[in-house]
């Protein structure tokens, strides 16, 4: 008992103390009147094109896995442009620190001031309204999915009219900090729960199309991964031609820098590749590319130039007369060929194997994310979960009394 009361003095403790050190803090409301979105940043998601624009003679192409369970779903599942949005109260939070910004938003630390609670706040910058639908909607589909970002509240202020997220709030330590550090264990558990986040999505219909570190929150200290900004993300539909000017430039699917339209879930999975290879071989981005000719070519001098060429003639896909000559005689590289004194204690044949099984030209031909998370390189995550989980504290403490 005494333990308990401990805990609970804590706790009002904790209360109080936020309470006092945010009575400086603005509401959103308030500092919405004198906020200024910064101009958009330069960005990755859409530089210069060198693909044939006739995409309508390439391959017809479908996902390999839950390719039609959005097809079984009702109409309005999936129907964000009739979409209607209930706006919270935004006098309920407050702004209390800069997290970052990206292309669509600036996003901050904030306050529940009803309950006390720490969250994350992304005030967006003036973007469709389809865009902010199709958004709300994804993050409500996925409400409570394995590690996705949890979407707490929407509110929009009454005179600017700026619409702004309520999520939960994750510790993140940045990936620049953060990867370098990881041990060979915690980088098969990281990418093991984004796997998990992915499989929910794709199970649920959505590719988020925008996998990259910036967008993987983790807590360390709490072994907490969340995947964030749905921002990109979109149903899918088998047979239907989608944008290719999507996702960050270092983690872009060969399909994309081609011009293949009728992608799907597949593209998430080359991301988590990349990541996957920048965390073992300390290579931060893996396939850095300055620009999307440029990416391609990085690719192509790791995956070769003859596999990119069948993979061309497969989906019957032609590419723009300023493509880069240099993708033409390249070999394939071997794994063990980016192995180096500084990450050998990472790399060993499991994680060889799983590199090749994501990191292919051919979309089809990449493990899905489920078939990954069988993998023996995750078998030592997998045993871990397994074991019987210690009591909580309060528990705990009560039955050493």
């Amino acid at each position: 008992m005494a333990c308990r009361n401990l805990l609970q003095t804590r706790r009002r403790l904790f209360v109080f103390l936020t309470q006092q050190r945010d009575l400086s803090s603005p509401s959103l409301s308030n500092f919405l009147q004198s906020y200024r979105p910064p101009p958009a940043s330069s960005s990755q998601h859409a530089p210069s094109s060198f693909i044939t624009p006739n995409s309508s003679s390439c391959k017809a192409s479908t996902a390999r896995v839950y390719t039609e369970v959005n097809l079984g779903r009702p109409q309005d599942y999936c129907d964000y442009e009739n979409f209607e949005l209930q706006w919270g109260n935004q006098d309920h939070y407050e702004v209390l620190r800069r997290l970052g910004r990206g292309r669509y938003s600036e996003v901050f630390e904030g306050m529940n001031i009803v309950n006390h609670q720490s969250c994350t706040i992304k005030i967006l910058k003036p973007i469709k309204k389809r865009k902010l639908k199709r958004e709300i909607k994804v993050l409500q589909t996925l409400f409570g999915g394995t590690n996705i970002t949890q979407l707490l509240d929407i509110v929009r202020d009454p005179v600017s009219r700026t619409p702004s997220f309520i999520f939960e709030y994750v510790n993140n330590t940045d990936s620049k900090v953060l990867y370098p550090r990881l041990t060979d264990f915690e980088i098969r558990y990281y990418i093991f729960q984004l796997l998990k986040a992915l499989d929910f999505s794709h199970s649920q219909g959505i590719m988020h199309r925008d996998v990259k570190p910036s967008n993987v929150m983790i807590d360390h200290e709490q072994r907490k991964l969340r995947l964030i900004d749905w921002g990109l993300a979109e149903f899918y539909y088998p047979n239907k031609e989608y944008n290719v000017r999507v996702a960050s430039r270092y983690f872009k699917g060969p399909e994309l820098l081609v011009g293949l339209q009728q992608y799907d879930y597949s593209l998430d999975m080359w991301s988590l590749g990349c990541m996957l290879a920048g965390m073992i071989f300390r290579m931060e981005p893996f396939f850095h590319g300055s620009d999307n000719t440029d990416q391609l070519l990085r690719i192509v001098q790791v995956l070769g130039s003859s596999e990119l060429h069948d993979y061309l003639n497969k989906y019957q896909i032609e590419l723009g007369e300023d493509v880069n000559p240099s993708i033409e005689g390249q070999r394939k590289k071997t794994w063990s060929e980016f192995q180096t004194p500084t990450n050998e204690h990472l790399f060993n044949p499991l994680v060889e194997d799983l590199l090749d099984g994501v990191l292919r030209y051919d979309h089809q031909e990449r493990l899905t994310a489920s078939e990954a998370m069988m993998h023996p390189y995750f078998h030592p995550v997998k045993k871990q979960e397994n074991l019987p989980r210690p009591l909580p504290l309060e528990v705990g403490l009560q039955l050493s009394a």
